[in-house]
């Protein structure tokens, strides 16, 4: 596929892109648009639903599909209520480390406890970015940060182990530097049911790169260089691939049961 054919994707009032120089924003949302095309998904039966942060711009204003912009951390709830209303649609939401595992955390839990009908697209930039690069939850050990400037005391959640350990149907993690696994994960998860977790490890340029004077083409051979297979990754390393992938029925399937017996 062309770039040129995402253009059918993309509202032309949203481009130029209003992110930073360097950042993997645009290569998700890229992998995005690739999977949903590959997938034949009709965006006037899709509706995006983000939280606050970086990650939150790639659907909206980008997308040519309904999408809401959400309190922060509060975006899988309405995703859900969306959902449970118009069952008929892709329900997607997309959003950063921050808004997902560290203020919207708690519904991320619950939500793949339910095997909620959702697909999660969580790129993981390792700081809350766009609030001034403070530590968060998946910030690793070591690395300074505005609220950390010695360092990171703390070690980081796993958030695909989390997630998958819950109960998810599907969990996946991969980096910016690995685009093509992306793609395919993200399309395997558009064709499943349940609940769909898909983390992507991106660099900011701003927050961390220009915290630890990286450049942009430095940080993703960075990426290339400390990611490692799962179970084959030292704690240190980023761990790639499925976690998991079940068939188990997802919420609405769960729901029908309920009331049709």
């Amino acid at each position: 596929m062309s770039v040129h054919s995402l253009h059918a994707f993309l509202r032309p009032q949203a481009l130029p892109t209003v992110f930073c120089p360097g950042c993997g924003n645009g290569l998700v949302a890229g992998a995005i648009l690739r999977a949903l095309a590959r997938a034949q998904v009709d965006l006037k039966k899709a509706v995006f639903v983000a939280g606050i942060g970086c990650a939150a711009w790639i659907p909206s204003p980008h997308f040519l599909a309904d999408s809401l912009h959400v309190a922060h951390g509060r975006a899988i709830p309405t995703a859900l209520g969306i959902k449970l209303r118009r069952p008929e649609l892709q329900v997607i939401v997309v959003g950063g480390d921050g808004d997902i595992a560290g203020i919207g955390g708690n519904h991320l839990l619950h939500a793949a406890r339910r095997n909620a009908d959702l697909l999660v697209i969580m790129v993981n930039n390792l700081v809350y970015a766009m609030t001034g690069g403070q530590v968060g939850p998946t910030t690793p050990h070591g690395l300074p940060t505005s609220t950390t400037p010695y360092g990171n005391p703390e070690y980081p959640l796993d958030v695909a182990g989390v997630v998958a350990a819950a109960g998810a149907n599907y969990v996946a993690r991969w980096t910016t530097a690995h685009l093509g696994p992306l793609e395919q994960s993200l399309l395997k998860a558009l064709g499943q049911e349940g609940f769909r977790f898909v983390e992507v490890v991106s660099p900011c340029p701003a927050r961390v790169g220009g915290r630890l004077a990286m450049a942009p083409v430095e940080a993703m051979k960075w990426l290339q260089a400390h990611s490692k297979p799962l179970g084959q990754a030292g704690p240190e390393e980023i761990a790639l691939g499925e976690y998991v992938e079940r068939t188990r029925p997802g919420l609405l399937r769960a729901l029908q049961r309920v009331v049709h017996g």
